[in-house]
């Protein structure tokens, strides 16, 4: 095992321990939900997806229901969310292709997921991993900023990139686990703002540390 990989294990084991049992904090019930909720969750914080999907989901019950949807009713849906227009919108013809293009199907490959309206990499990789249980990193803000923080990558990386470096560092094993345990350090403990470094294990391996 090299360095880098055993200093990688290190990272894994004490985020672990902070958060050992961690899963999506989105809230859905059939495959579909899943993956409006994470398309919705862009620029989003997952609590203000929850509120909003849970009317949402009561009303709009499959995807036929949202592919027949008014754009306004929508958009009236989405309004407590960031960029609730562009939202409804891909909502409306991701729903659409999903009938008209994949008989009424959700794909599993990556590449088709990706055609689908509002749905990128990350999107893809989070449905994938959570539904399918298929090893994916999905990295999002979280994700980049603290694999830069900790070195594991670099200032400028692309997601695209942080993703390559992770999984040549860990097991895939690990990959759906990482992704989750590496959101929730970022997003609780090493946050954008006022980290918590004073009371971080990984202090000493951070190549960025607010607080010495």
């Amino acid at each position: 095992m090299t360095s880098k990989k055993k200093e990688a294990q290190i990272i894994y084991d004490e985020i672990s321990n902070m958060f050992p049992n961690v899963k999506i904090e989105l809230n859905y019930k059939q495959k579909h939900e899943l993956l409006i909720a994470i398309m919705l969750s862009a620029q989003t914080t997952d609590i203000s997806v929850n509120k909003v999907t849970k009317n949402l989901f009561s009303r709009y019950k499959s995807i036929n229901d949202f592919a027949t949807a008014d754009i306004k009713d929508l958009e009236s849906e989405l309004k407590n969310l960031g960029l609730y227009r562009n939202k409804a919108k891909n909502l409306k013809k991701l729903s659409e292709m999903i009938i008209n293009d994949f008989d009424n199907f959700i794909p599993k490959k990556q590449s088709e997921l990706q055609k689908l309206p509002g749905v990128g990499r990350k999107t893809a990789n989070v449905f994938l991993a959570e539904y399918y249980k298929i090893p994916r990193i999905a990295v999002d803000t979280h994700v980049s900023r603290v694999s830069i923080r900790l070195g594991l990558a670099q200032i400028g990386d692309s997601p695209k990139i942080v993703e390559d470096k992770l999984m040549k560092l860990y097991d895939e094993t690990k990959w759906i686990d990482l992704h989750h345990k590496f959101i929730h350090f970022g997003r609780y403990f090493c946050k954008a703002r006022n980290p918590k470094c004073k009371e971080c294990p990984l202090l000493n391996i951070c190549k960025m540390p607010d607080i010495k």
